[in-house]
């Protein structure tokens, strides 16, 4: 007999087998001897109380062993599609691979380009960056096998649960090399090390079945027929001939939106934000969120999301990595773009996020929408990126910095804190040469934060800039049914870089839909 219960207990309890079946046991009113196994179906952290609990959803085997789970391969019914029909998948990001992997389901061949590098080459020009030895354009934090997911820290939590299926994505995941935590805790989280691994496999998924993989290799053109696509340039000089592209390309591939407008086709311009990474000391983050002086051994690092409102625009705590470190996500010689991301473990001294303020288009200058229309948000995110960069005193990717609480009081910092930002940090006064709409809402919103966490301002903690790539300012339209972009027949914008997910594993979900919806439209 299977039995599921709920159970509220002390982390050391959750992490003791035996007092854990004496719980459960006690709860049904039976001998802690006739459960023979369990299976976690949930698990959430409760650090609302002084006391924090684990909640835990089980799966109680009594009086009979614990069955196998069914094969997660049953539940991907790959084939070889060698031969088959090609589509051509413009994207090794989250939203290209999830396609790609569908679009074999199906029974088509995906052709997957991607601008960057194979993970482990990819992994030498992230070192490069971390020495600060120089900026590959092509093969960064953000262009690459995986795309950004891969090196900022593989979290897959998302509220897009109307959109698709998000266990069907988690089942992926694991079924290529995640961990089983990722199917049953309420924040899942792989990792960056162990992402890499998991990313790597699934290339190897999709050549076995007849799929290709190429890399190094980045779209320059589309090859357009009477308003239909029939394939890519490449720039290799190669032509890629197909009635499907799905165009999953992320939000740092900027070419990709000129080329496009510059081709005459519609762009729609939209919200996004821009700020700081916030680096605190890990223990710090404990000690508030857990309302005690250690973390103890049973819990996991503390994690926060924070909303406040100032100046009419929201302000907000954006891939918060405990345990983690800030990486330089730029991906053009003289900008200065910073991000955050964290190991499976989450086991280094300090805590960090961005903090954005949100954007909307009228925000923007006058003159800056006068002069590049659609692309405005483009050219703005590039300005603040530029004025990072001139701010750091021209020491290549090393990073403008300011201790928090000066920042809030608009003071200089002497001094800096130790950071986990490796190329290194140099003091500026982020307070003066921020723009107003972005610089004085951080303040305001740090002030709120500090109200719900005391004690999160202090000049303990250190603010980077900029993180400017939490989402595009534009979006490639598609059509509500087909998913084909309105001026372009077997065109499908995915993903991020579209404008239509923010995260892993939303992006994962969009992919999937647009590889059923060029299905469809092939059959």
């Amino acid at each position: 007999m299977v039995e599921r219960v709920q159970l509220i207990l002390l982390p050391e309890q959750a992490a003791d087998e035996q007092a854990l079946r004496k719980a459960a046991a006690g709860m049904l009113g039976i001998a802690p001897s006739r459960i023979h196994g369990h299976r976690i179906v949930r698990r959430t952290v409760d650090a609302r109380q002084r006391q924090p609990r684990i909640n835990l959803s089980l799966d109680l085997y009594i009086d009979q062993g614990a069955e196998a789970l069914p094969s997660e391969e049953g539940l991907f019914s790959y084939r070889d599609v060698s031969g088959k029909p090609g589509v051509v998948v413009v994207g090794a990001g989250p939203a290209g691979l999830f396609a790609a992997l569908r679009l074999i389901e199906l029974g088509y061949r995906p052709i997957v380009i991607e601008r960057g590098k194979a993970i482990t080459e990819r992994k030498k020009d992230i070192a490069a960056l971390h020495r600060n030895q120089g900026l590959n354009p092509e093969s960064n934090y953000c262009f690459g096998e995986g795309g950004a997911g891969t090196f900022s820290d593989g979290k897959l939590y998302t509220r897009s649960h109307k959109k698709g299926n998000i266990s069907r994505i988690l089942h992926l995941f694991h079924l290529h090399g995640a961990q089983d935590e990722i199917l049953y805790e309420a924040h899942p989280h792989i990792g960056t090390d162990r992402l890499s691994v998991v990313i790597r496999n699934m290339r190897e998924t999709i050549l076995k079945m007849g799929g290709e993989v190429h890399f190094s290799c980045r779209m320059t053109d589309l090859i357009v027929k009477s308003g239909s696509v029939k394939g890519i340039r490449t720039s290799d000089g190669k032509e890629w001939r197909t009635d499907a592209v799905i165009l999953a390309t992320g939000h740092s591939a900027r070419d990709v939106y000129h080329l496009l407008s510059c081709s005459g086709y519609v762009l729609e311009s939209k919200g996004f934000a821009m700020g700081v990474r916030v680096e605190h000391p890990q223990a710090l983050i404990d000690s508030i969120q857990y309302h005690r002086k250690e973390r103890g051994r049973y819990l996991p690092p503390a994690s926060y999301s924070l909303v406040a409102q100032a100046g009419g625009r929201g302000v907000y705590s954006f891939c918060m990595c405990p345990g983690g470190q800030i990486v330089p996500a730029s991906t053009s010689d003289g900008e200065l773009v910073v991000n955050g991301m964290s190991n499976a473990l989450r086991n280094s001294p300090y805590a960090n996020s961005g903090i954005v303020v949100e954007i909307r288009p009228e925000d923007l200058p006058e003159s800056m929408r006068k002069e590049h229309g659609v692309l405005a948000g483009l050219a703005y995110q590039q300005s603040v990126e530029h004025l990072s960069y001139n701010n750091n005193g021209g020491h290549g990717l090393a990073a403008p910095a300011q201790r928090l609480g000066d920042f809030v009081r608009s003071r200089l910092s002497p001094t800096l804190p130790s950071c986990s930002y490796l190329p290194g940090i140099l003091s500026s006064p982020l307070h003066f040469w921020l723009p107003e709409a972005i610089g004085h809402r951080l303040q305001e919103g740090f002030r709120q934060f500090d109200r719900k966490m005391h004690g999160f301002v202090t000049n303990e903690a250190v603010i980077v800039g900029v993180e400017s790539r939490s989402s595009s300012p534009i979006r490639i339209p598609r059509d509500r049914e087909t998913l084909q972009h309105p001026m372009l027949e077997g065109l499908y914008p995915c993903g991020e870089g579209a404008g239509y997910s923010g995260g892993i594993t939303s992006s994962a979900i969009d992919g999937e839909r647009c590889a059923e919806a060029v299905a469809r439209q092939l059959s």
